[in-house]
């Protein structure tokens, strides 16, 4: 299993029955081929629609994208709407969770995920709003790049926002952002504490009941 993979599957376990869920882009759009089987969750895209999937082959709709422009289908019963309402949900409070890619978040819980100084960014989209507006906050992210840890003492990126983010998934852990600071509360498969800690950028809490992923396949 790819470590995108791994990240995803493990994300798709935290969303429950009728959530209504928010994927940005990149990575975080691969959470929905995952969600478990008998388990009903509503994506919506802040393009304007609640109800959409991943490409179906042969009823992929391009006139219908998810926030990165790649096409999506639409679900029977799904709504679409104009932007105005489509962020009226986010920003009223109204989803129940958003999983979104982080290039680096610090031991406060606070994400980055929006600029690189010096390189061309189409902008900061909606992320600043769904992590203000979502009701939990997911990262799903690789756990370093380039060698370079992502978790780390204090960002040094643009924040998107000073909330604290709820979730950390990355390849090799589940992190919990705390009041007393970051909890490592899973191990991936095959990965141990000492590899997690050495990945990463600042001090970690071990918890009691630390525990392996629950990843099948």
């Amino acid at each position: 299993m790819d470590e995108k993979t791994l990240i995803a599957k493990r994300v798709a376990l935290e969303l429950m029955d009728g959530d209504l869920v928010n994927l940005g882009i990149g990575l975080p759009t691969l959470v929905a081929r995952y969600v478990p089987a008998g388990r009903h969750v509503f994506f919506q895209s802040e393009n304007g629609i609640v109800g959409m999937s991943g490409p179906i082959t042969g009823a992929e709709n391009h006139d219908l994208t998810d926030a990165g422009g790649s096409p999506i289908s639409a679900l029977p019963g799904a709504a679409s709407f104009d932007s105005a309402l489509s962020f009226g949900l986010i920003r009223g409070g109204h989803l129940d969770v958003t999983v979104l890619g982080g290039l680096q978040v610090d031991r406060e819980g606070r994400l980055a995920n929006w600029m690189v100084p010096g390189k061309m960014v189409p902008g900061m989209g909606g992320a600043m709003d769904l992590v203000t507006g979502a009701r939990r906050v997911i990262v799903a992210m690789q756990h370093s790049a380039k060698g370079e840890a992502k978790i780390v003492e204090r960002c040094t990126l643009p924040l998107t926002s000073v909330r604290r983010v709820d979730l950390v998934v990355t390849d090799l852990a589940v992190i919990e952002p705390t009041d007393a600071g970051l909890v490592l509360k899973e191990t991936a498969p095959g990965v141990t504490v000492e590899q997690v800690i050495a990945n990463t950028g600042c001090e970690l809490i071990i918890a009691p009941d630390l525990r392996s992923m629950p990843i099948e396949g």
